[in-house]
């Protein structure tokens, strides 16, 4: 028997903890979808990211510039967490207000499943943490929005991970040794349970960051390409590596190419398109597989009259409708 929705996800919080105590370094995806959410669970991976930026641009088209609400991001939330057995770790931005916001909208998201969220020290209104244009918030008004969130996470369950996002690289006013502050504040006074260090340019800032700051750190690199390999990051002491926009982007540039393909060349591309899919180093993934396609099956031959049960031996679809058709 299955447990309850409050018990599975404590359970996948406690998982999350493991995981920022444990000493290993954790690779995080990120994206928008329970469709990518349950694709990085098959992948391998034991956590995924749902994005601020990812969520304005997928579901509502507009920039990151906290034009995304509260009531937005915790009905997604829910149904990323329910569709995924990972932790499932959430952006809300800089928690739509001051601290008593921060205070009401944590419950909100307590609530809906996931293992954890991040608020991020931003002045409204917020700017993408990766573009031009931020200010901060004074190090003791975010310290304060990080106490309300704890506070308010522990009268539902003190296994939700708050996390405090440090955004000032790169922000107006602001230096490394500021943000190397603000860290250590969000963590010593706040109470956060991980430190987000936000677009870090050297391994040497990431490594003394790490060092001096009193809680596990969650980084994403901004620093120059080729990016540091994953052995280069372990030794840094970092123990959670962010790529936020990984599947998202990936499936944006994916759907923009083939779609401008087909445009120009029809079926032909199409039919590379798949072709391409199946000659691919890892397998195809099915639409059917991430969304548990079978489950339906399962519950109409169980709980259906038999005179209801639906024809599959002498009915048929179209097979290439949604996927690229299991045999060709």
């Amino acid at each position: 028997m299955s447990a309850p929705a409050g018990d599975r996800a404590h359970k996948i919080r406690l998982r999350f903890r493991e995981l920022l105590a444990g000493g290993e370094m954790t690779i995080m995806p990120g994206g928008f979808s329970p469709l990518y959410a349950r694709m990085a669970q098959i992948a391998g991976f034991e956590s995924f990211f749902v994005a601020g930026s990812q969520m304005s641009a997928y579901l509502l088209g507009v920039p990151d510039a906290g034009i995304l609400g509260l009531r937005d991001v915790a009905d997604h939330a829910r149904h990323c967490a329910a569709r995924a057995d990972i932790p499932i770790f959430l952006d809300c931005d800089t928690g739509f207000g001051n601290a008593s916001n921060v205070y009401f909208t944590t419950l909100e998201i307590v609530r809906t499943g996931v293992a954890g969220m991040q608020i991020e020290d931003q002045e409204a209104p917020k700017k993408s943490g990766t573009s031009a244009g931020r200010r901060c918030i004074p190090i003791a008004e975010a310290t304060g929005k990080i106490r309300a969130a704890a506070a308010a996470r522990d009268t539902l369950d003190p296994a939700f991970v708050v996390c405090a996002r440090v955004d000032a690289l790169g922000a107006e006013g602001e230096t490394f040794d500021s943000a190397l502050a603000r860290g250590i504040a969000y963590a010593r006074e706040g109470g956060a349970d991980l430190v987000w260090l936000n677009s870090v340019e050297t391994l040497e800032d990431l490594k003394r960051f790490c060092a001096l700051v009193p809680a596990p750190v969650l980084a994403i690199w901004g620093g120059k390409q080729p990016e540091p390999s994953f052995e280069e990051y372990r030794k840094t002491g970092v123990k959670i590596m962010l790529y936020p926009v990984l599947a998202a982007s990936a499936g944006m540039q994916a759907a923009w190419q083939t779609m401008n393909d087909f445009r120009a060349r029809g079926g032909v591309a199409l039919a590379d398109w798949r072709a391409s899919i199946h000659k691919g180093a890892v397998p195809a993934i099915e639409l059917k597989t991430l969304t548990g396609d079978a489950l339906i099956r399962d519950i109409e031959t169980r709980f259906t009259p038999a005179e209801q049960q639906r024809d599959y031996a002498n009915t048929w679809g179209h097979a290439g409708h949604t996927e690229p058709p299991d045999k060709r």
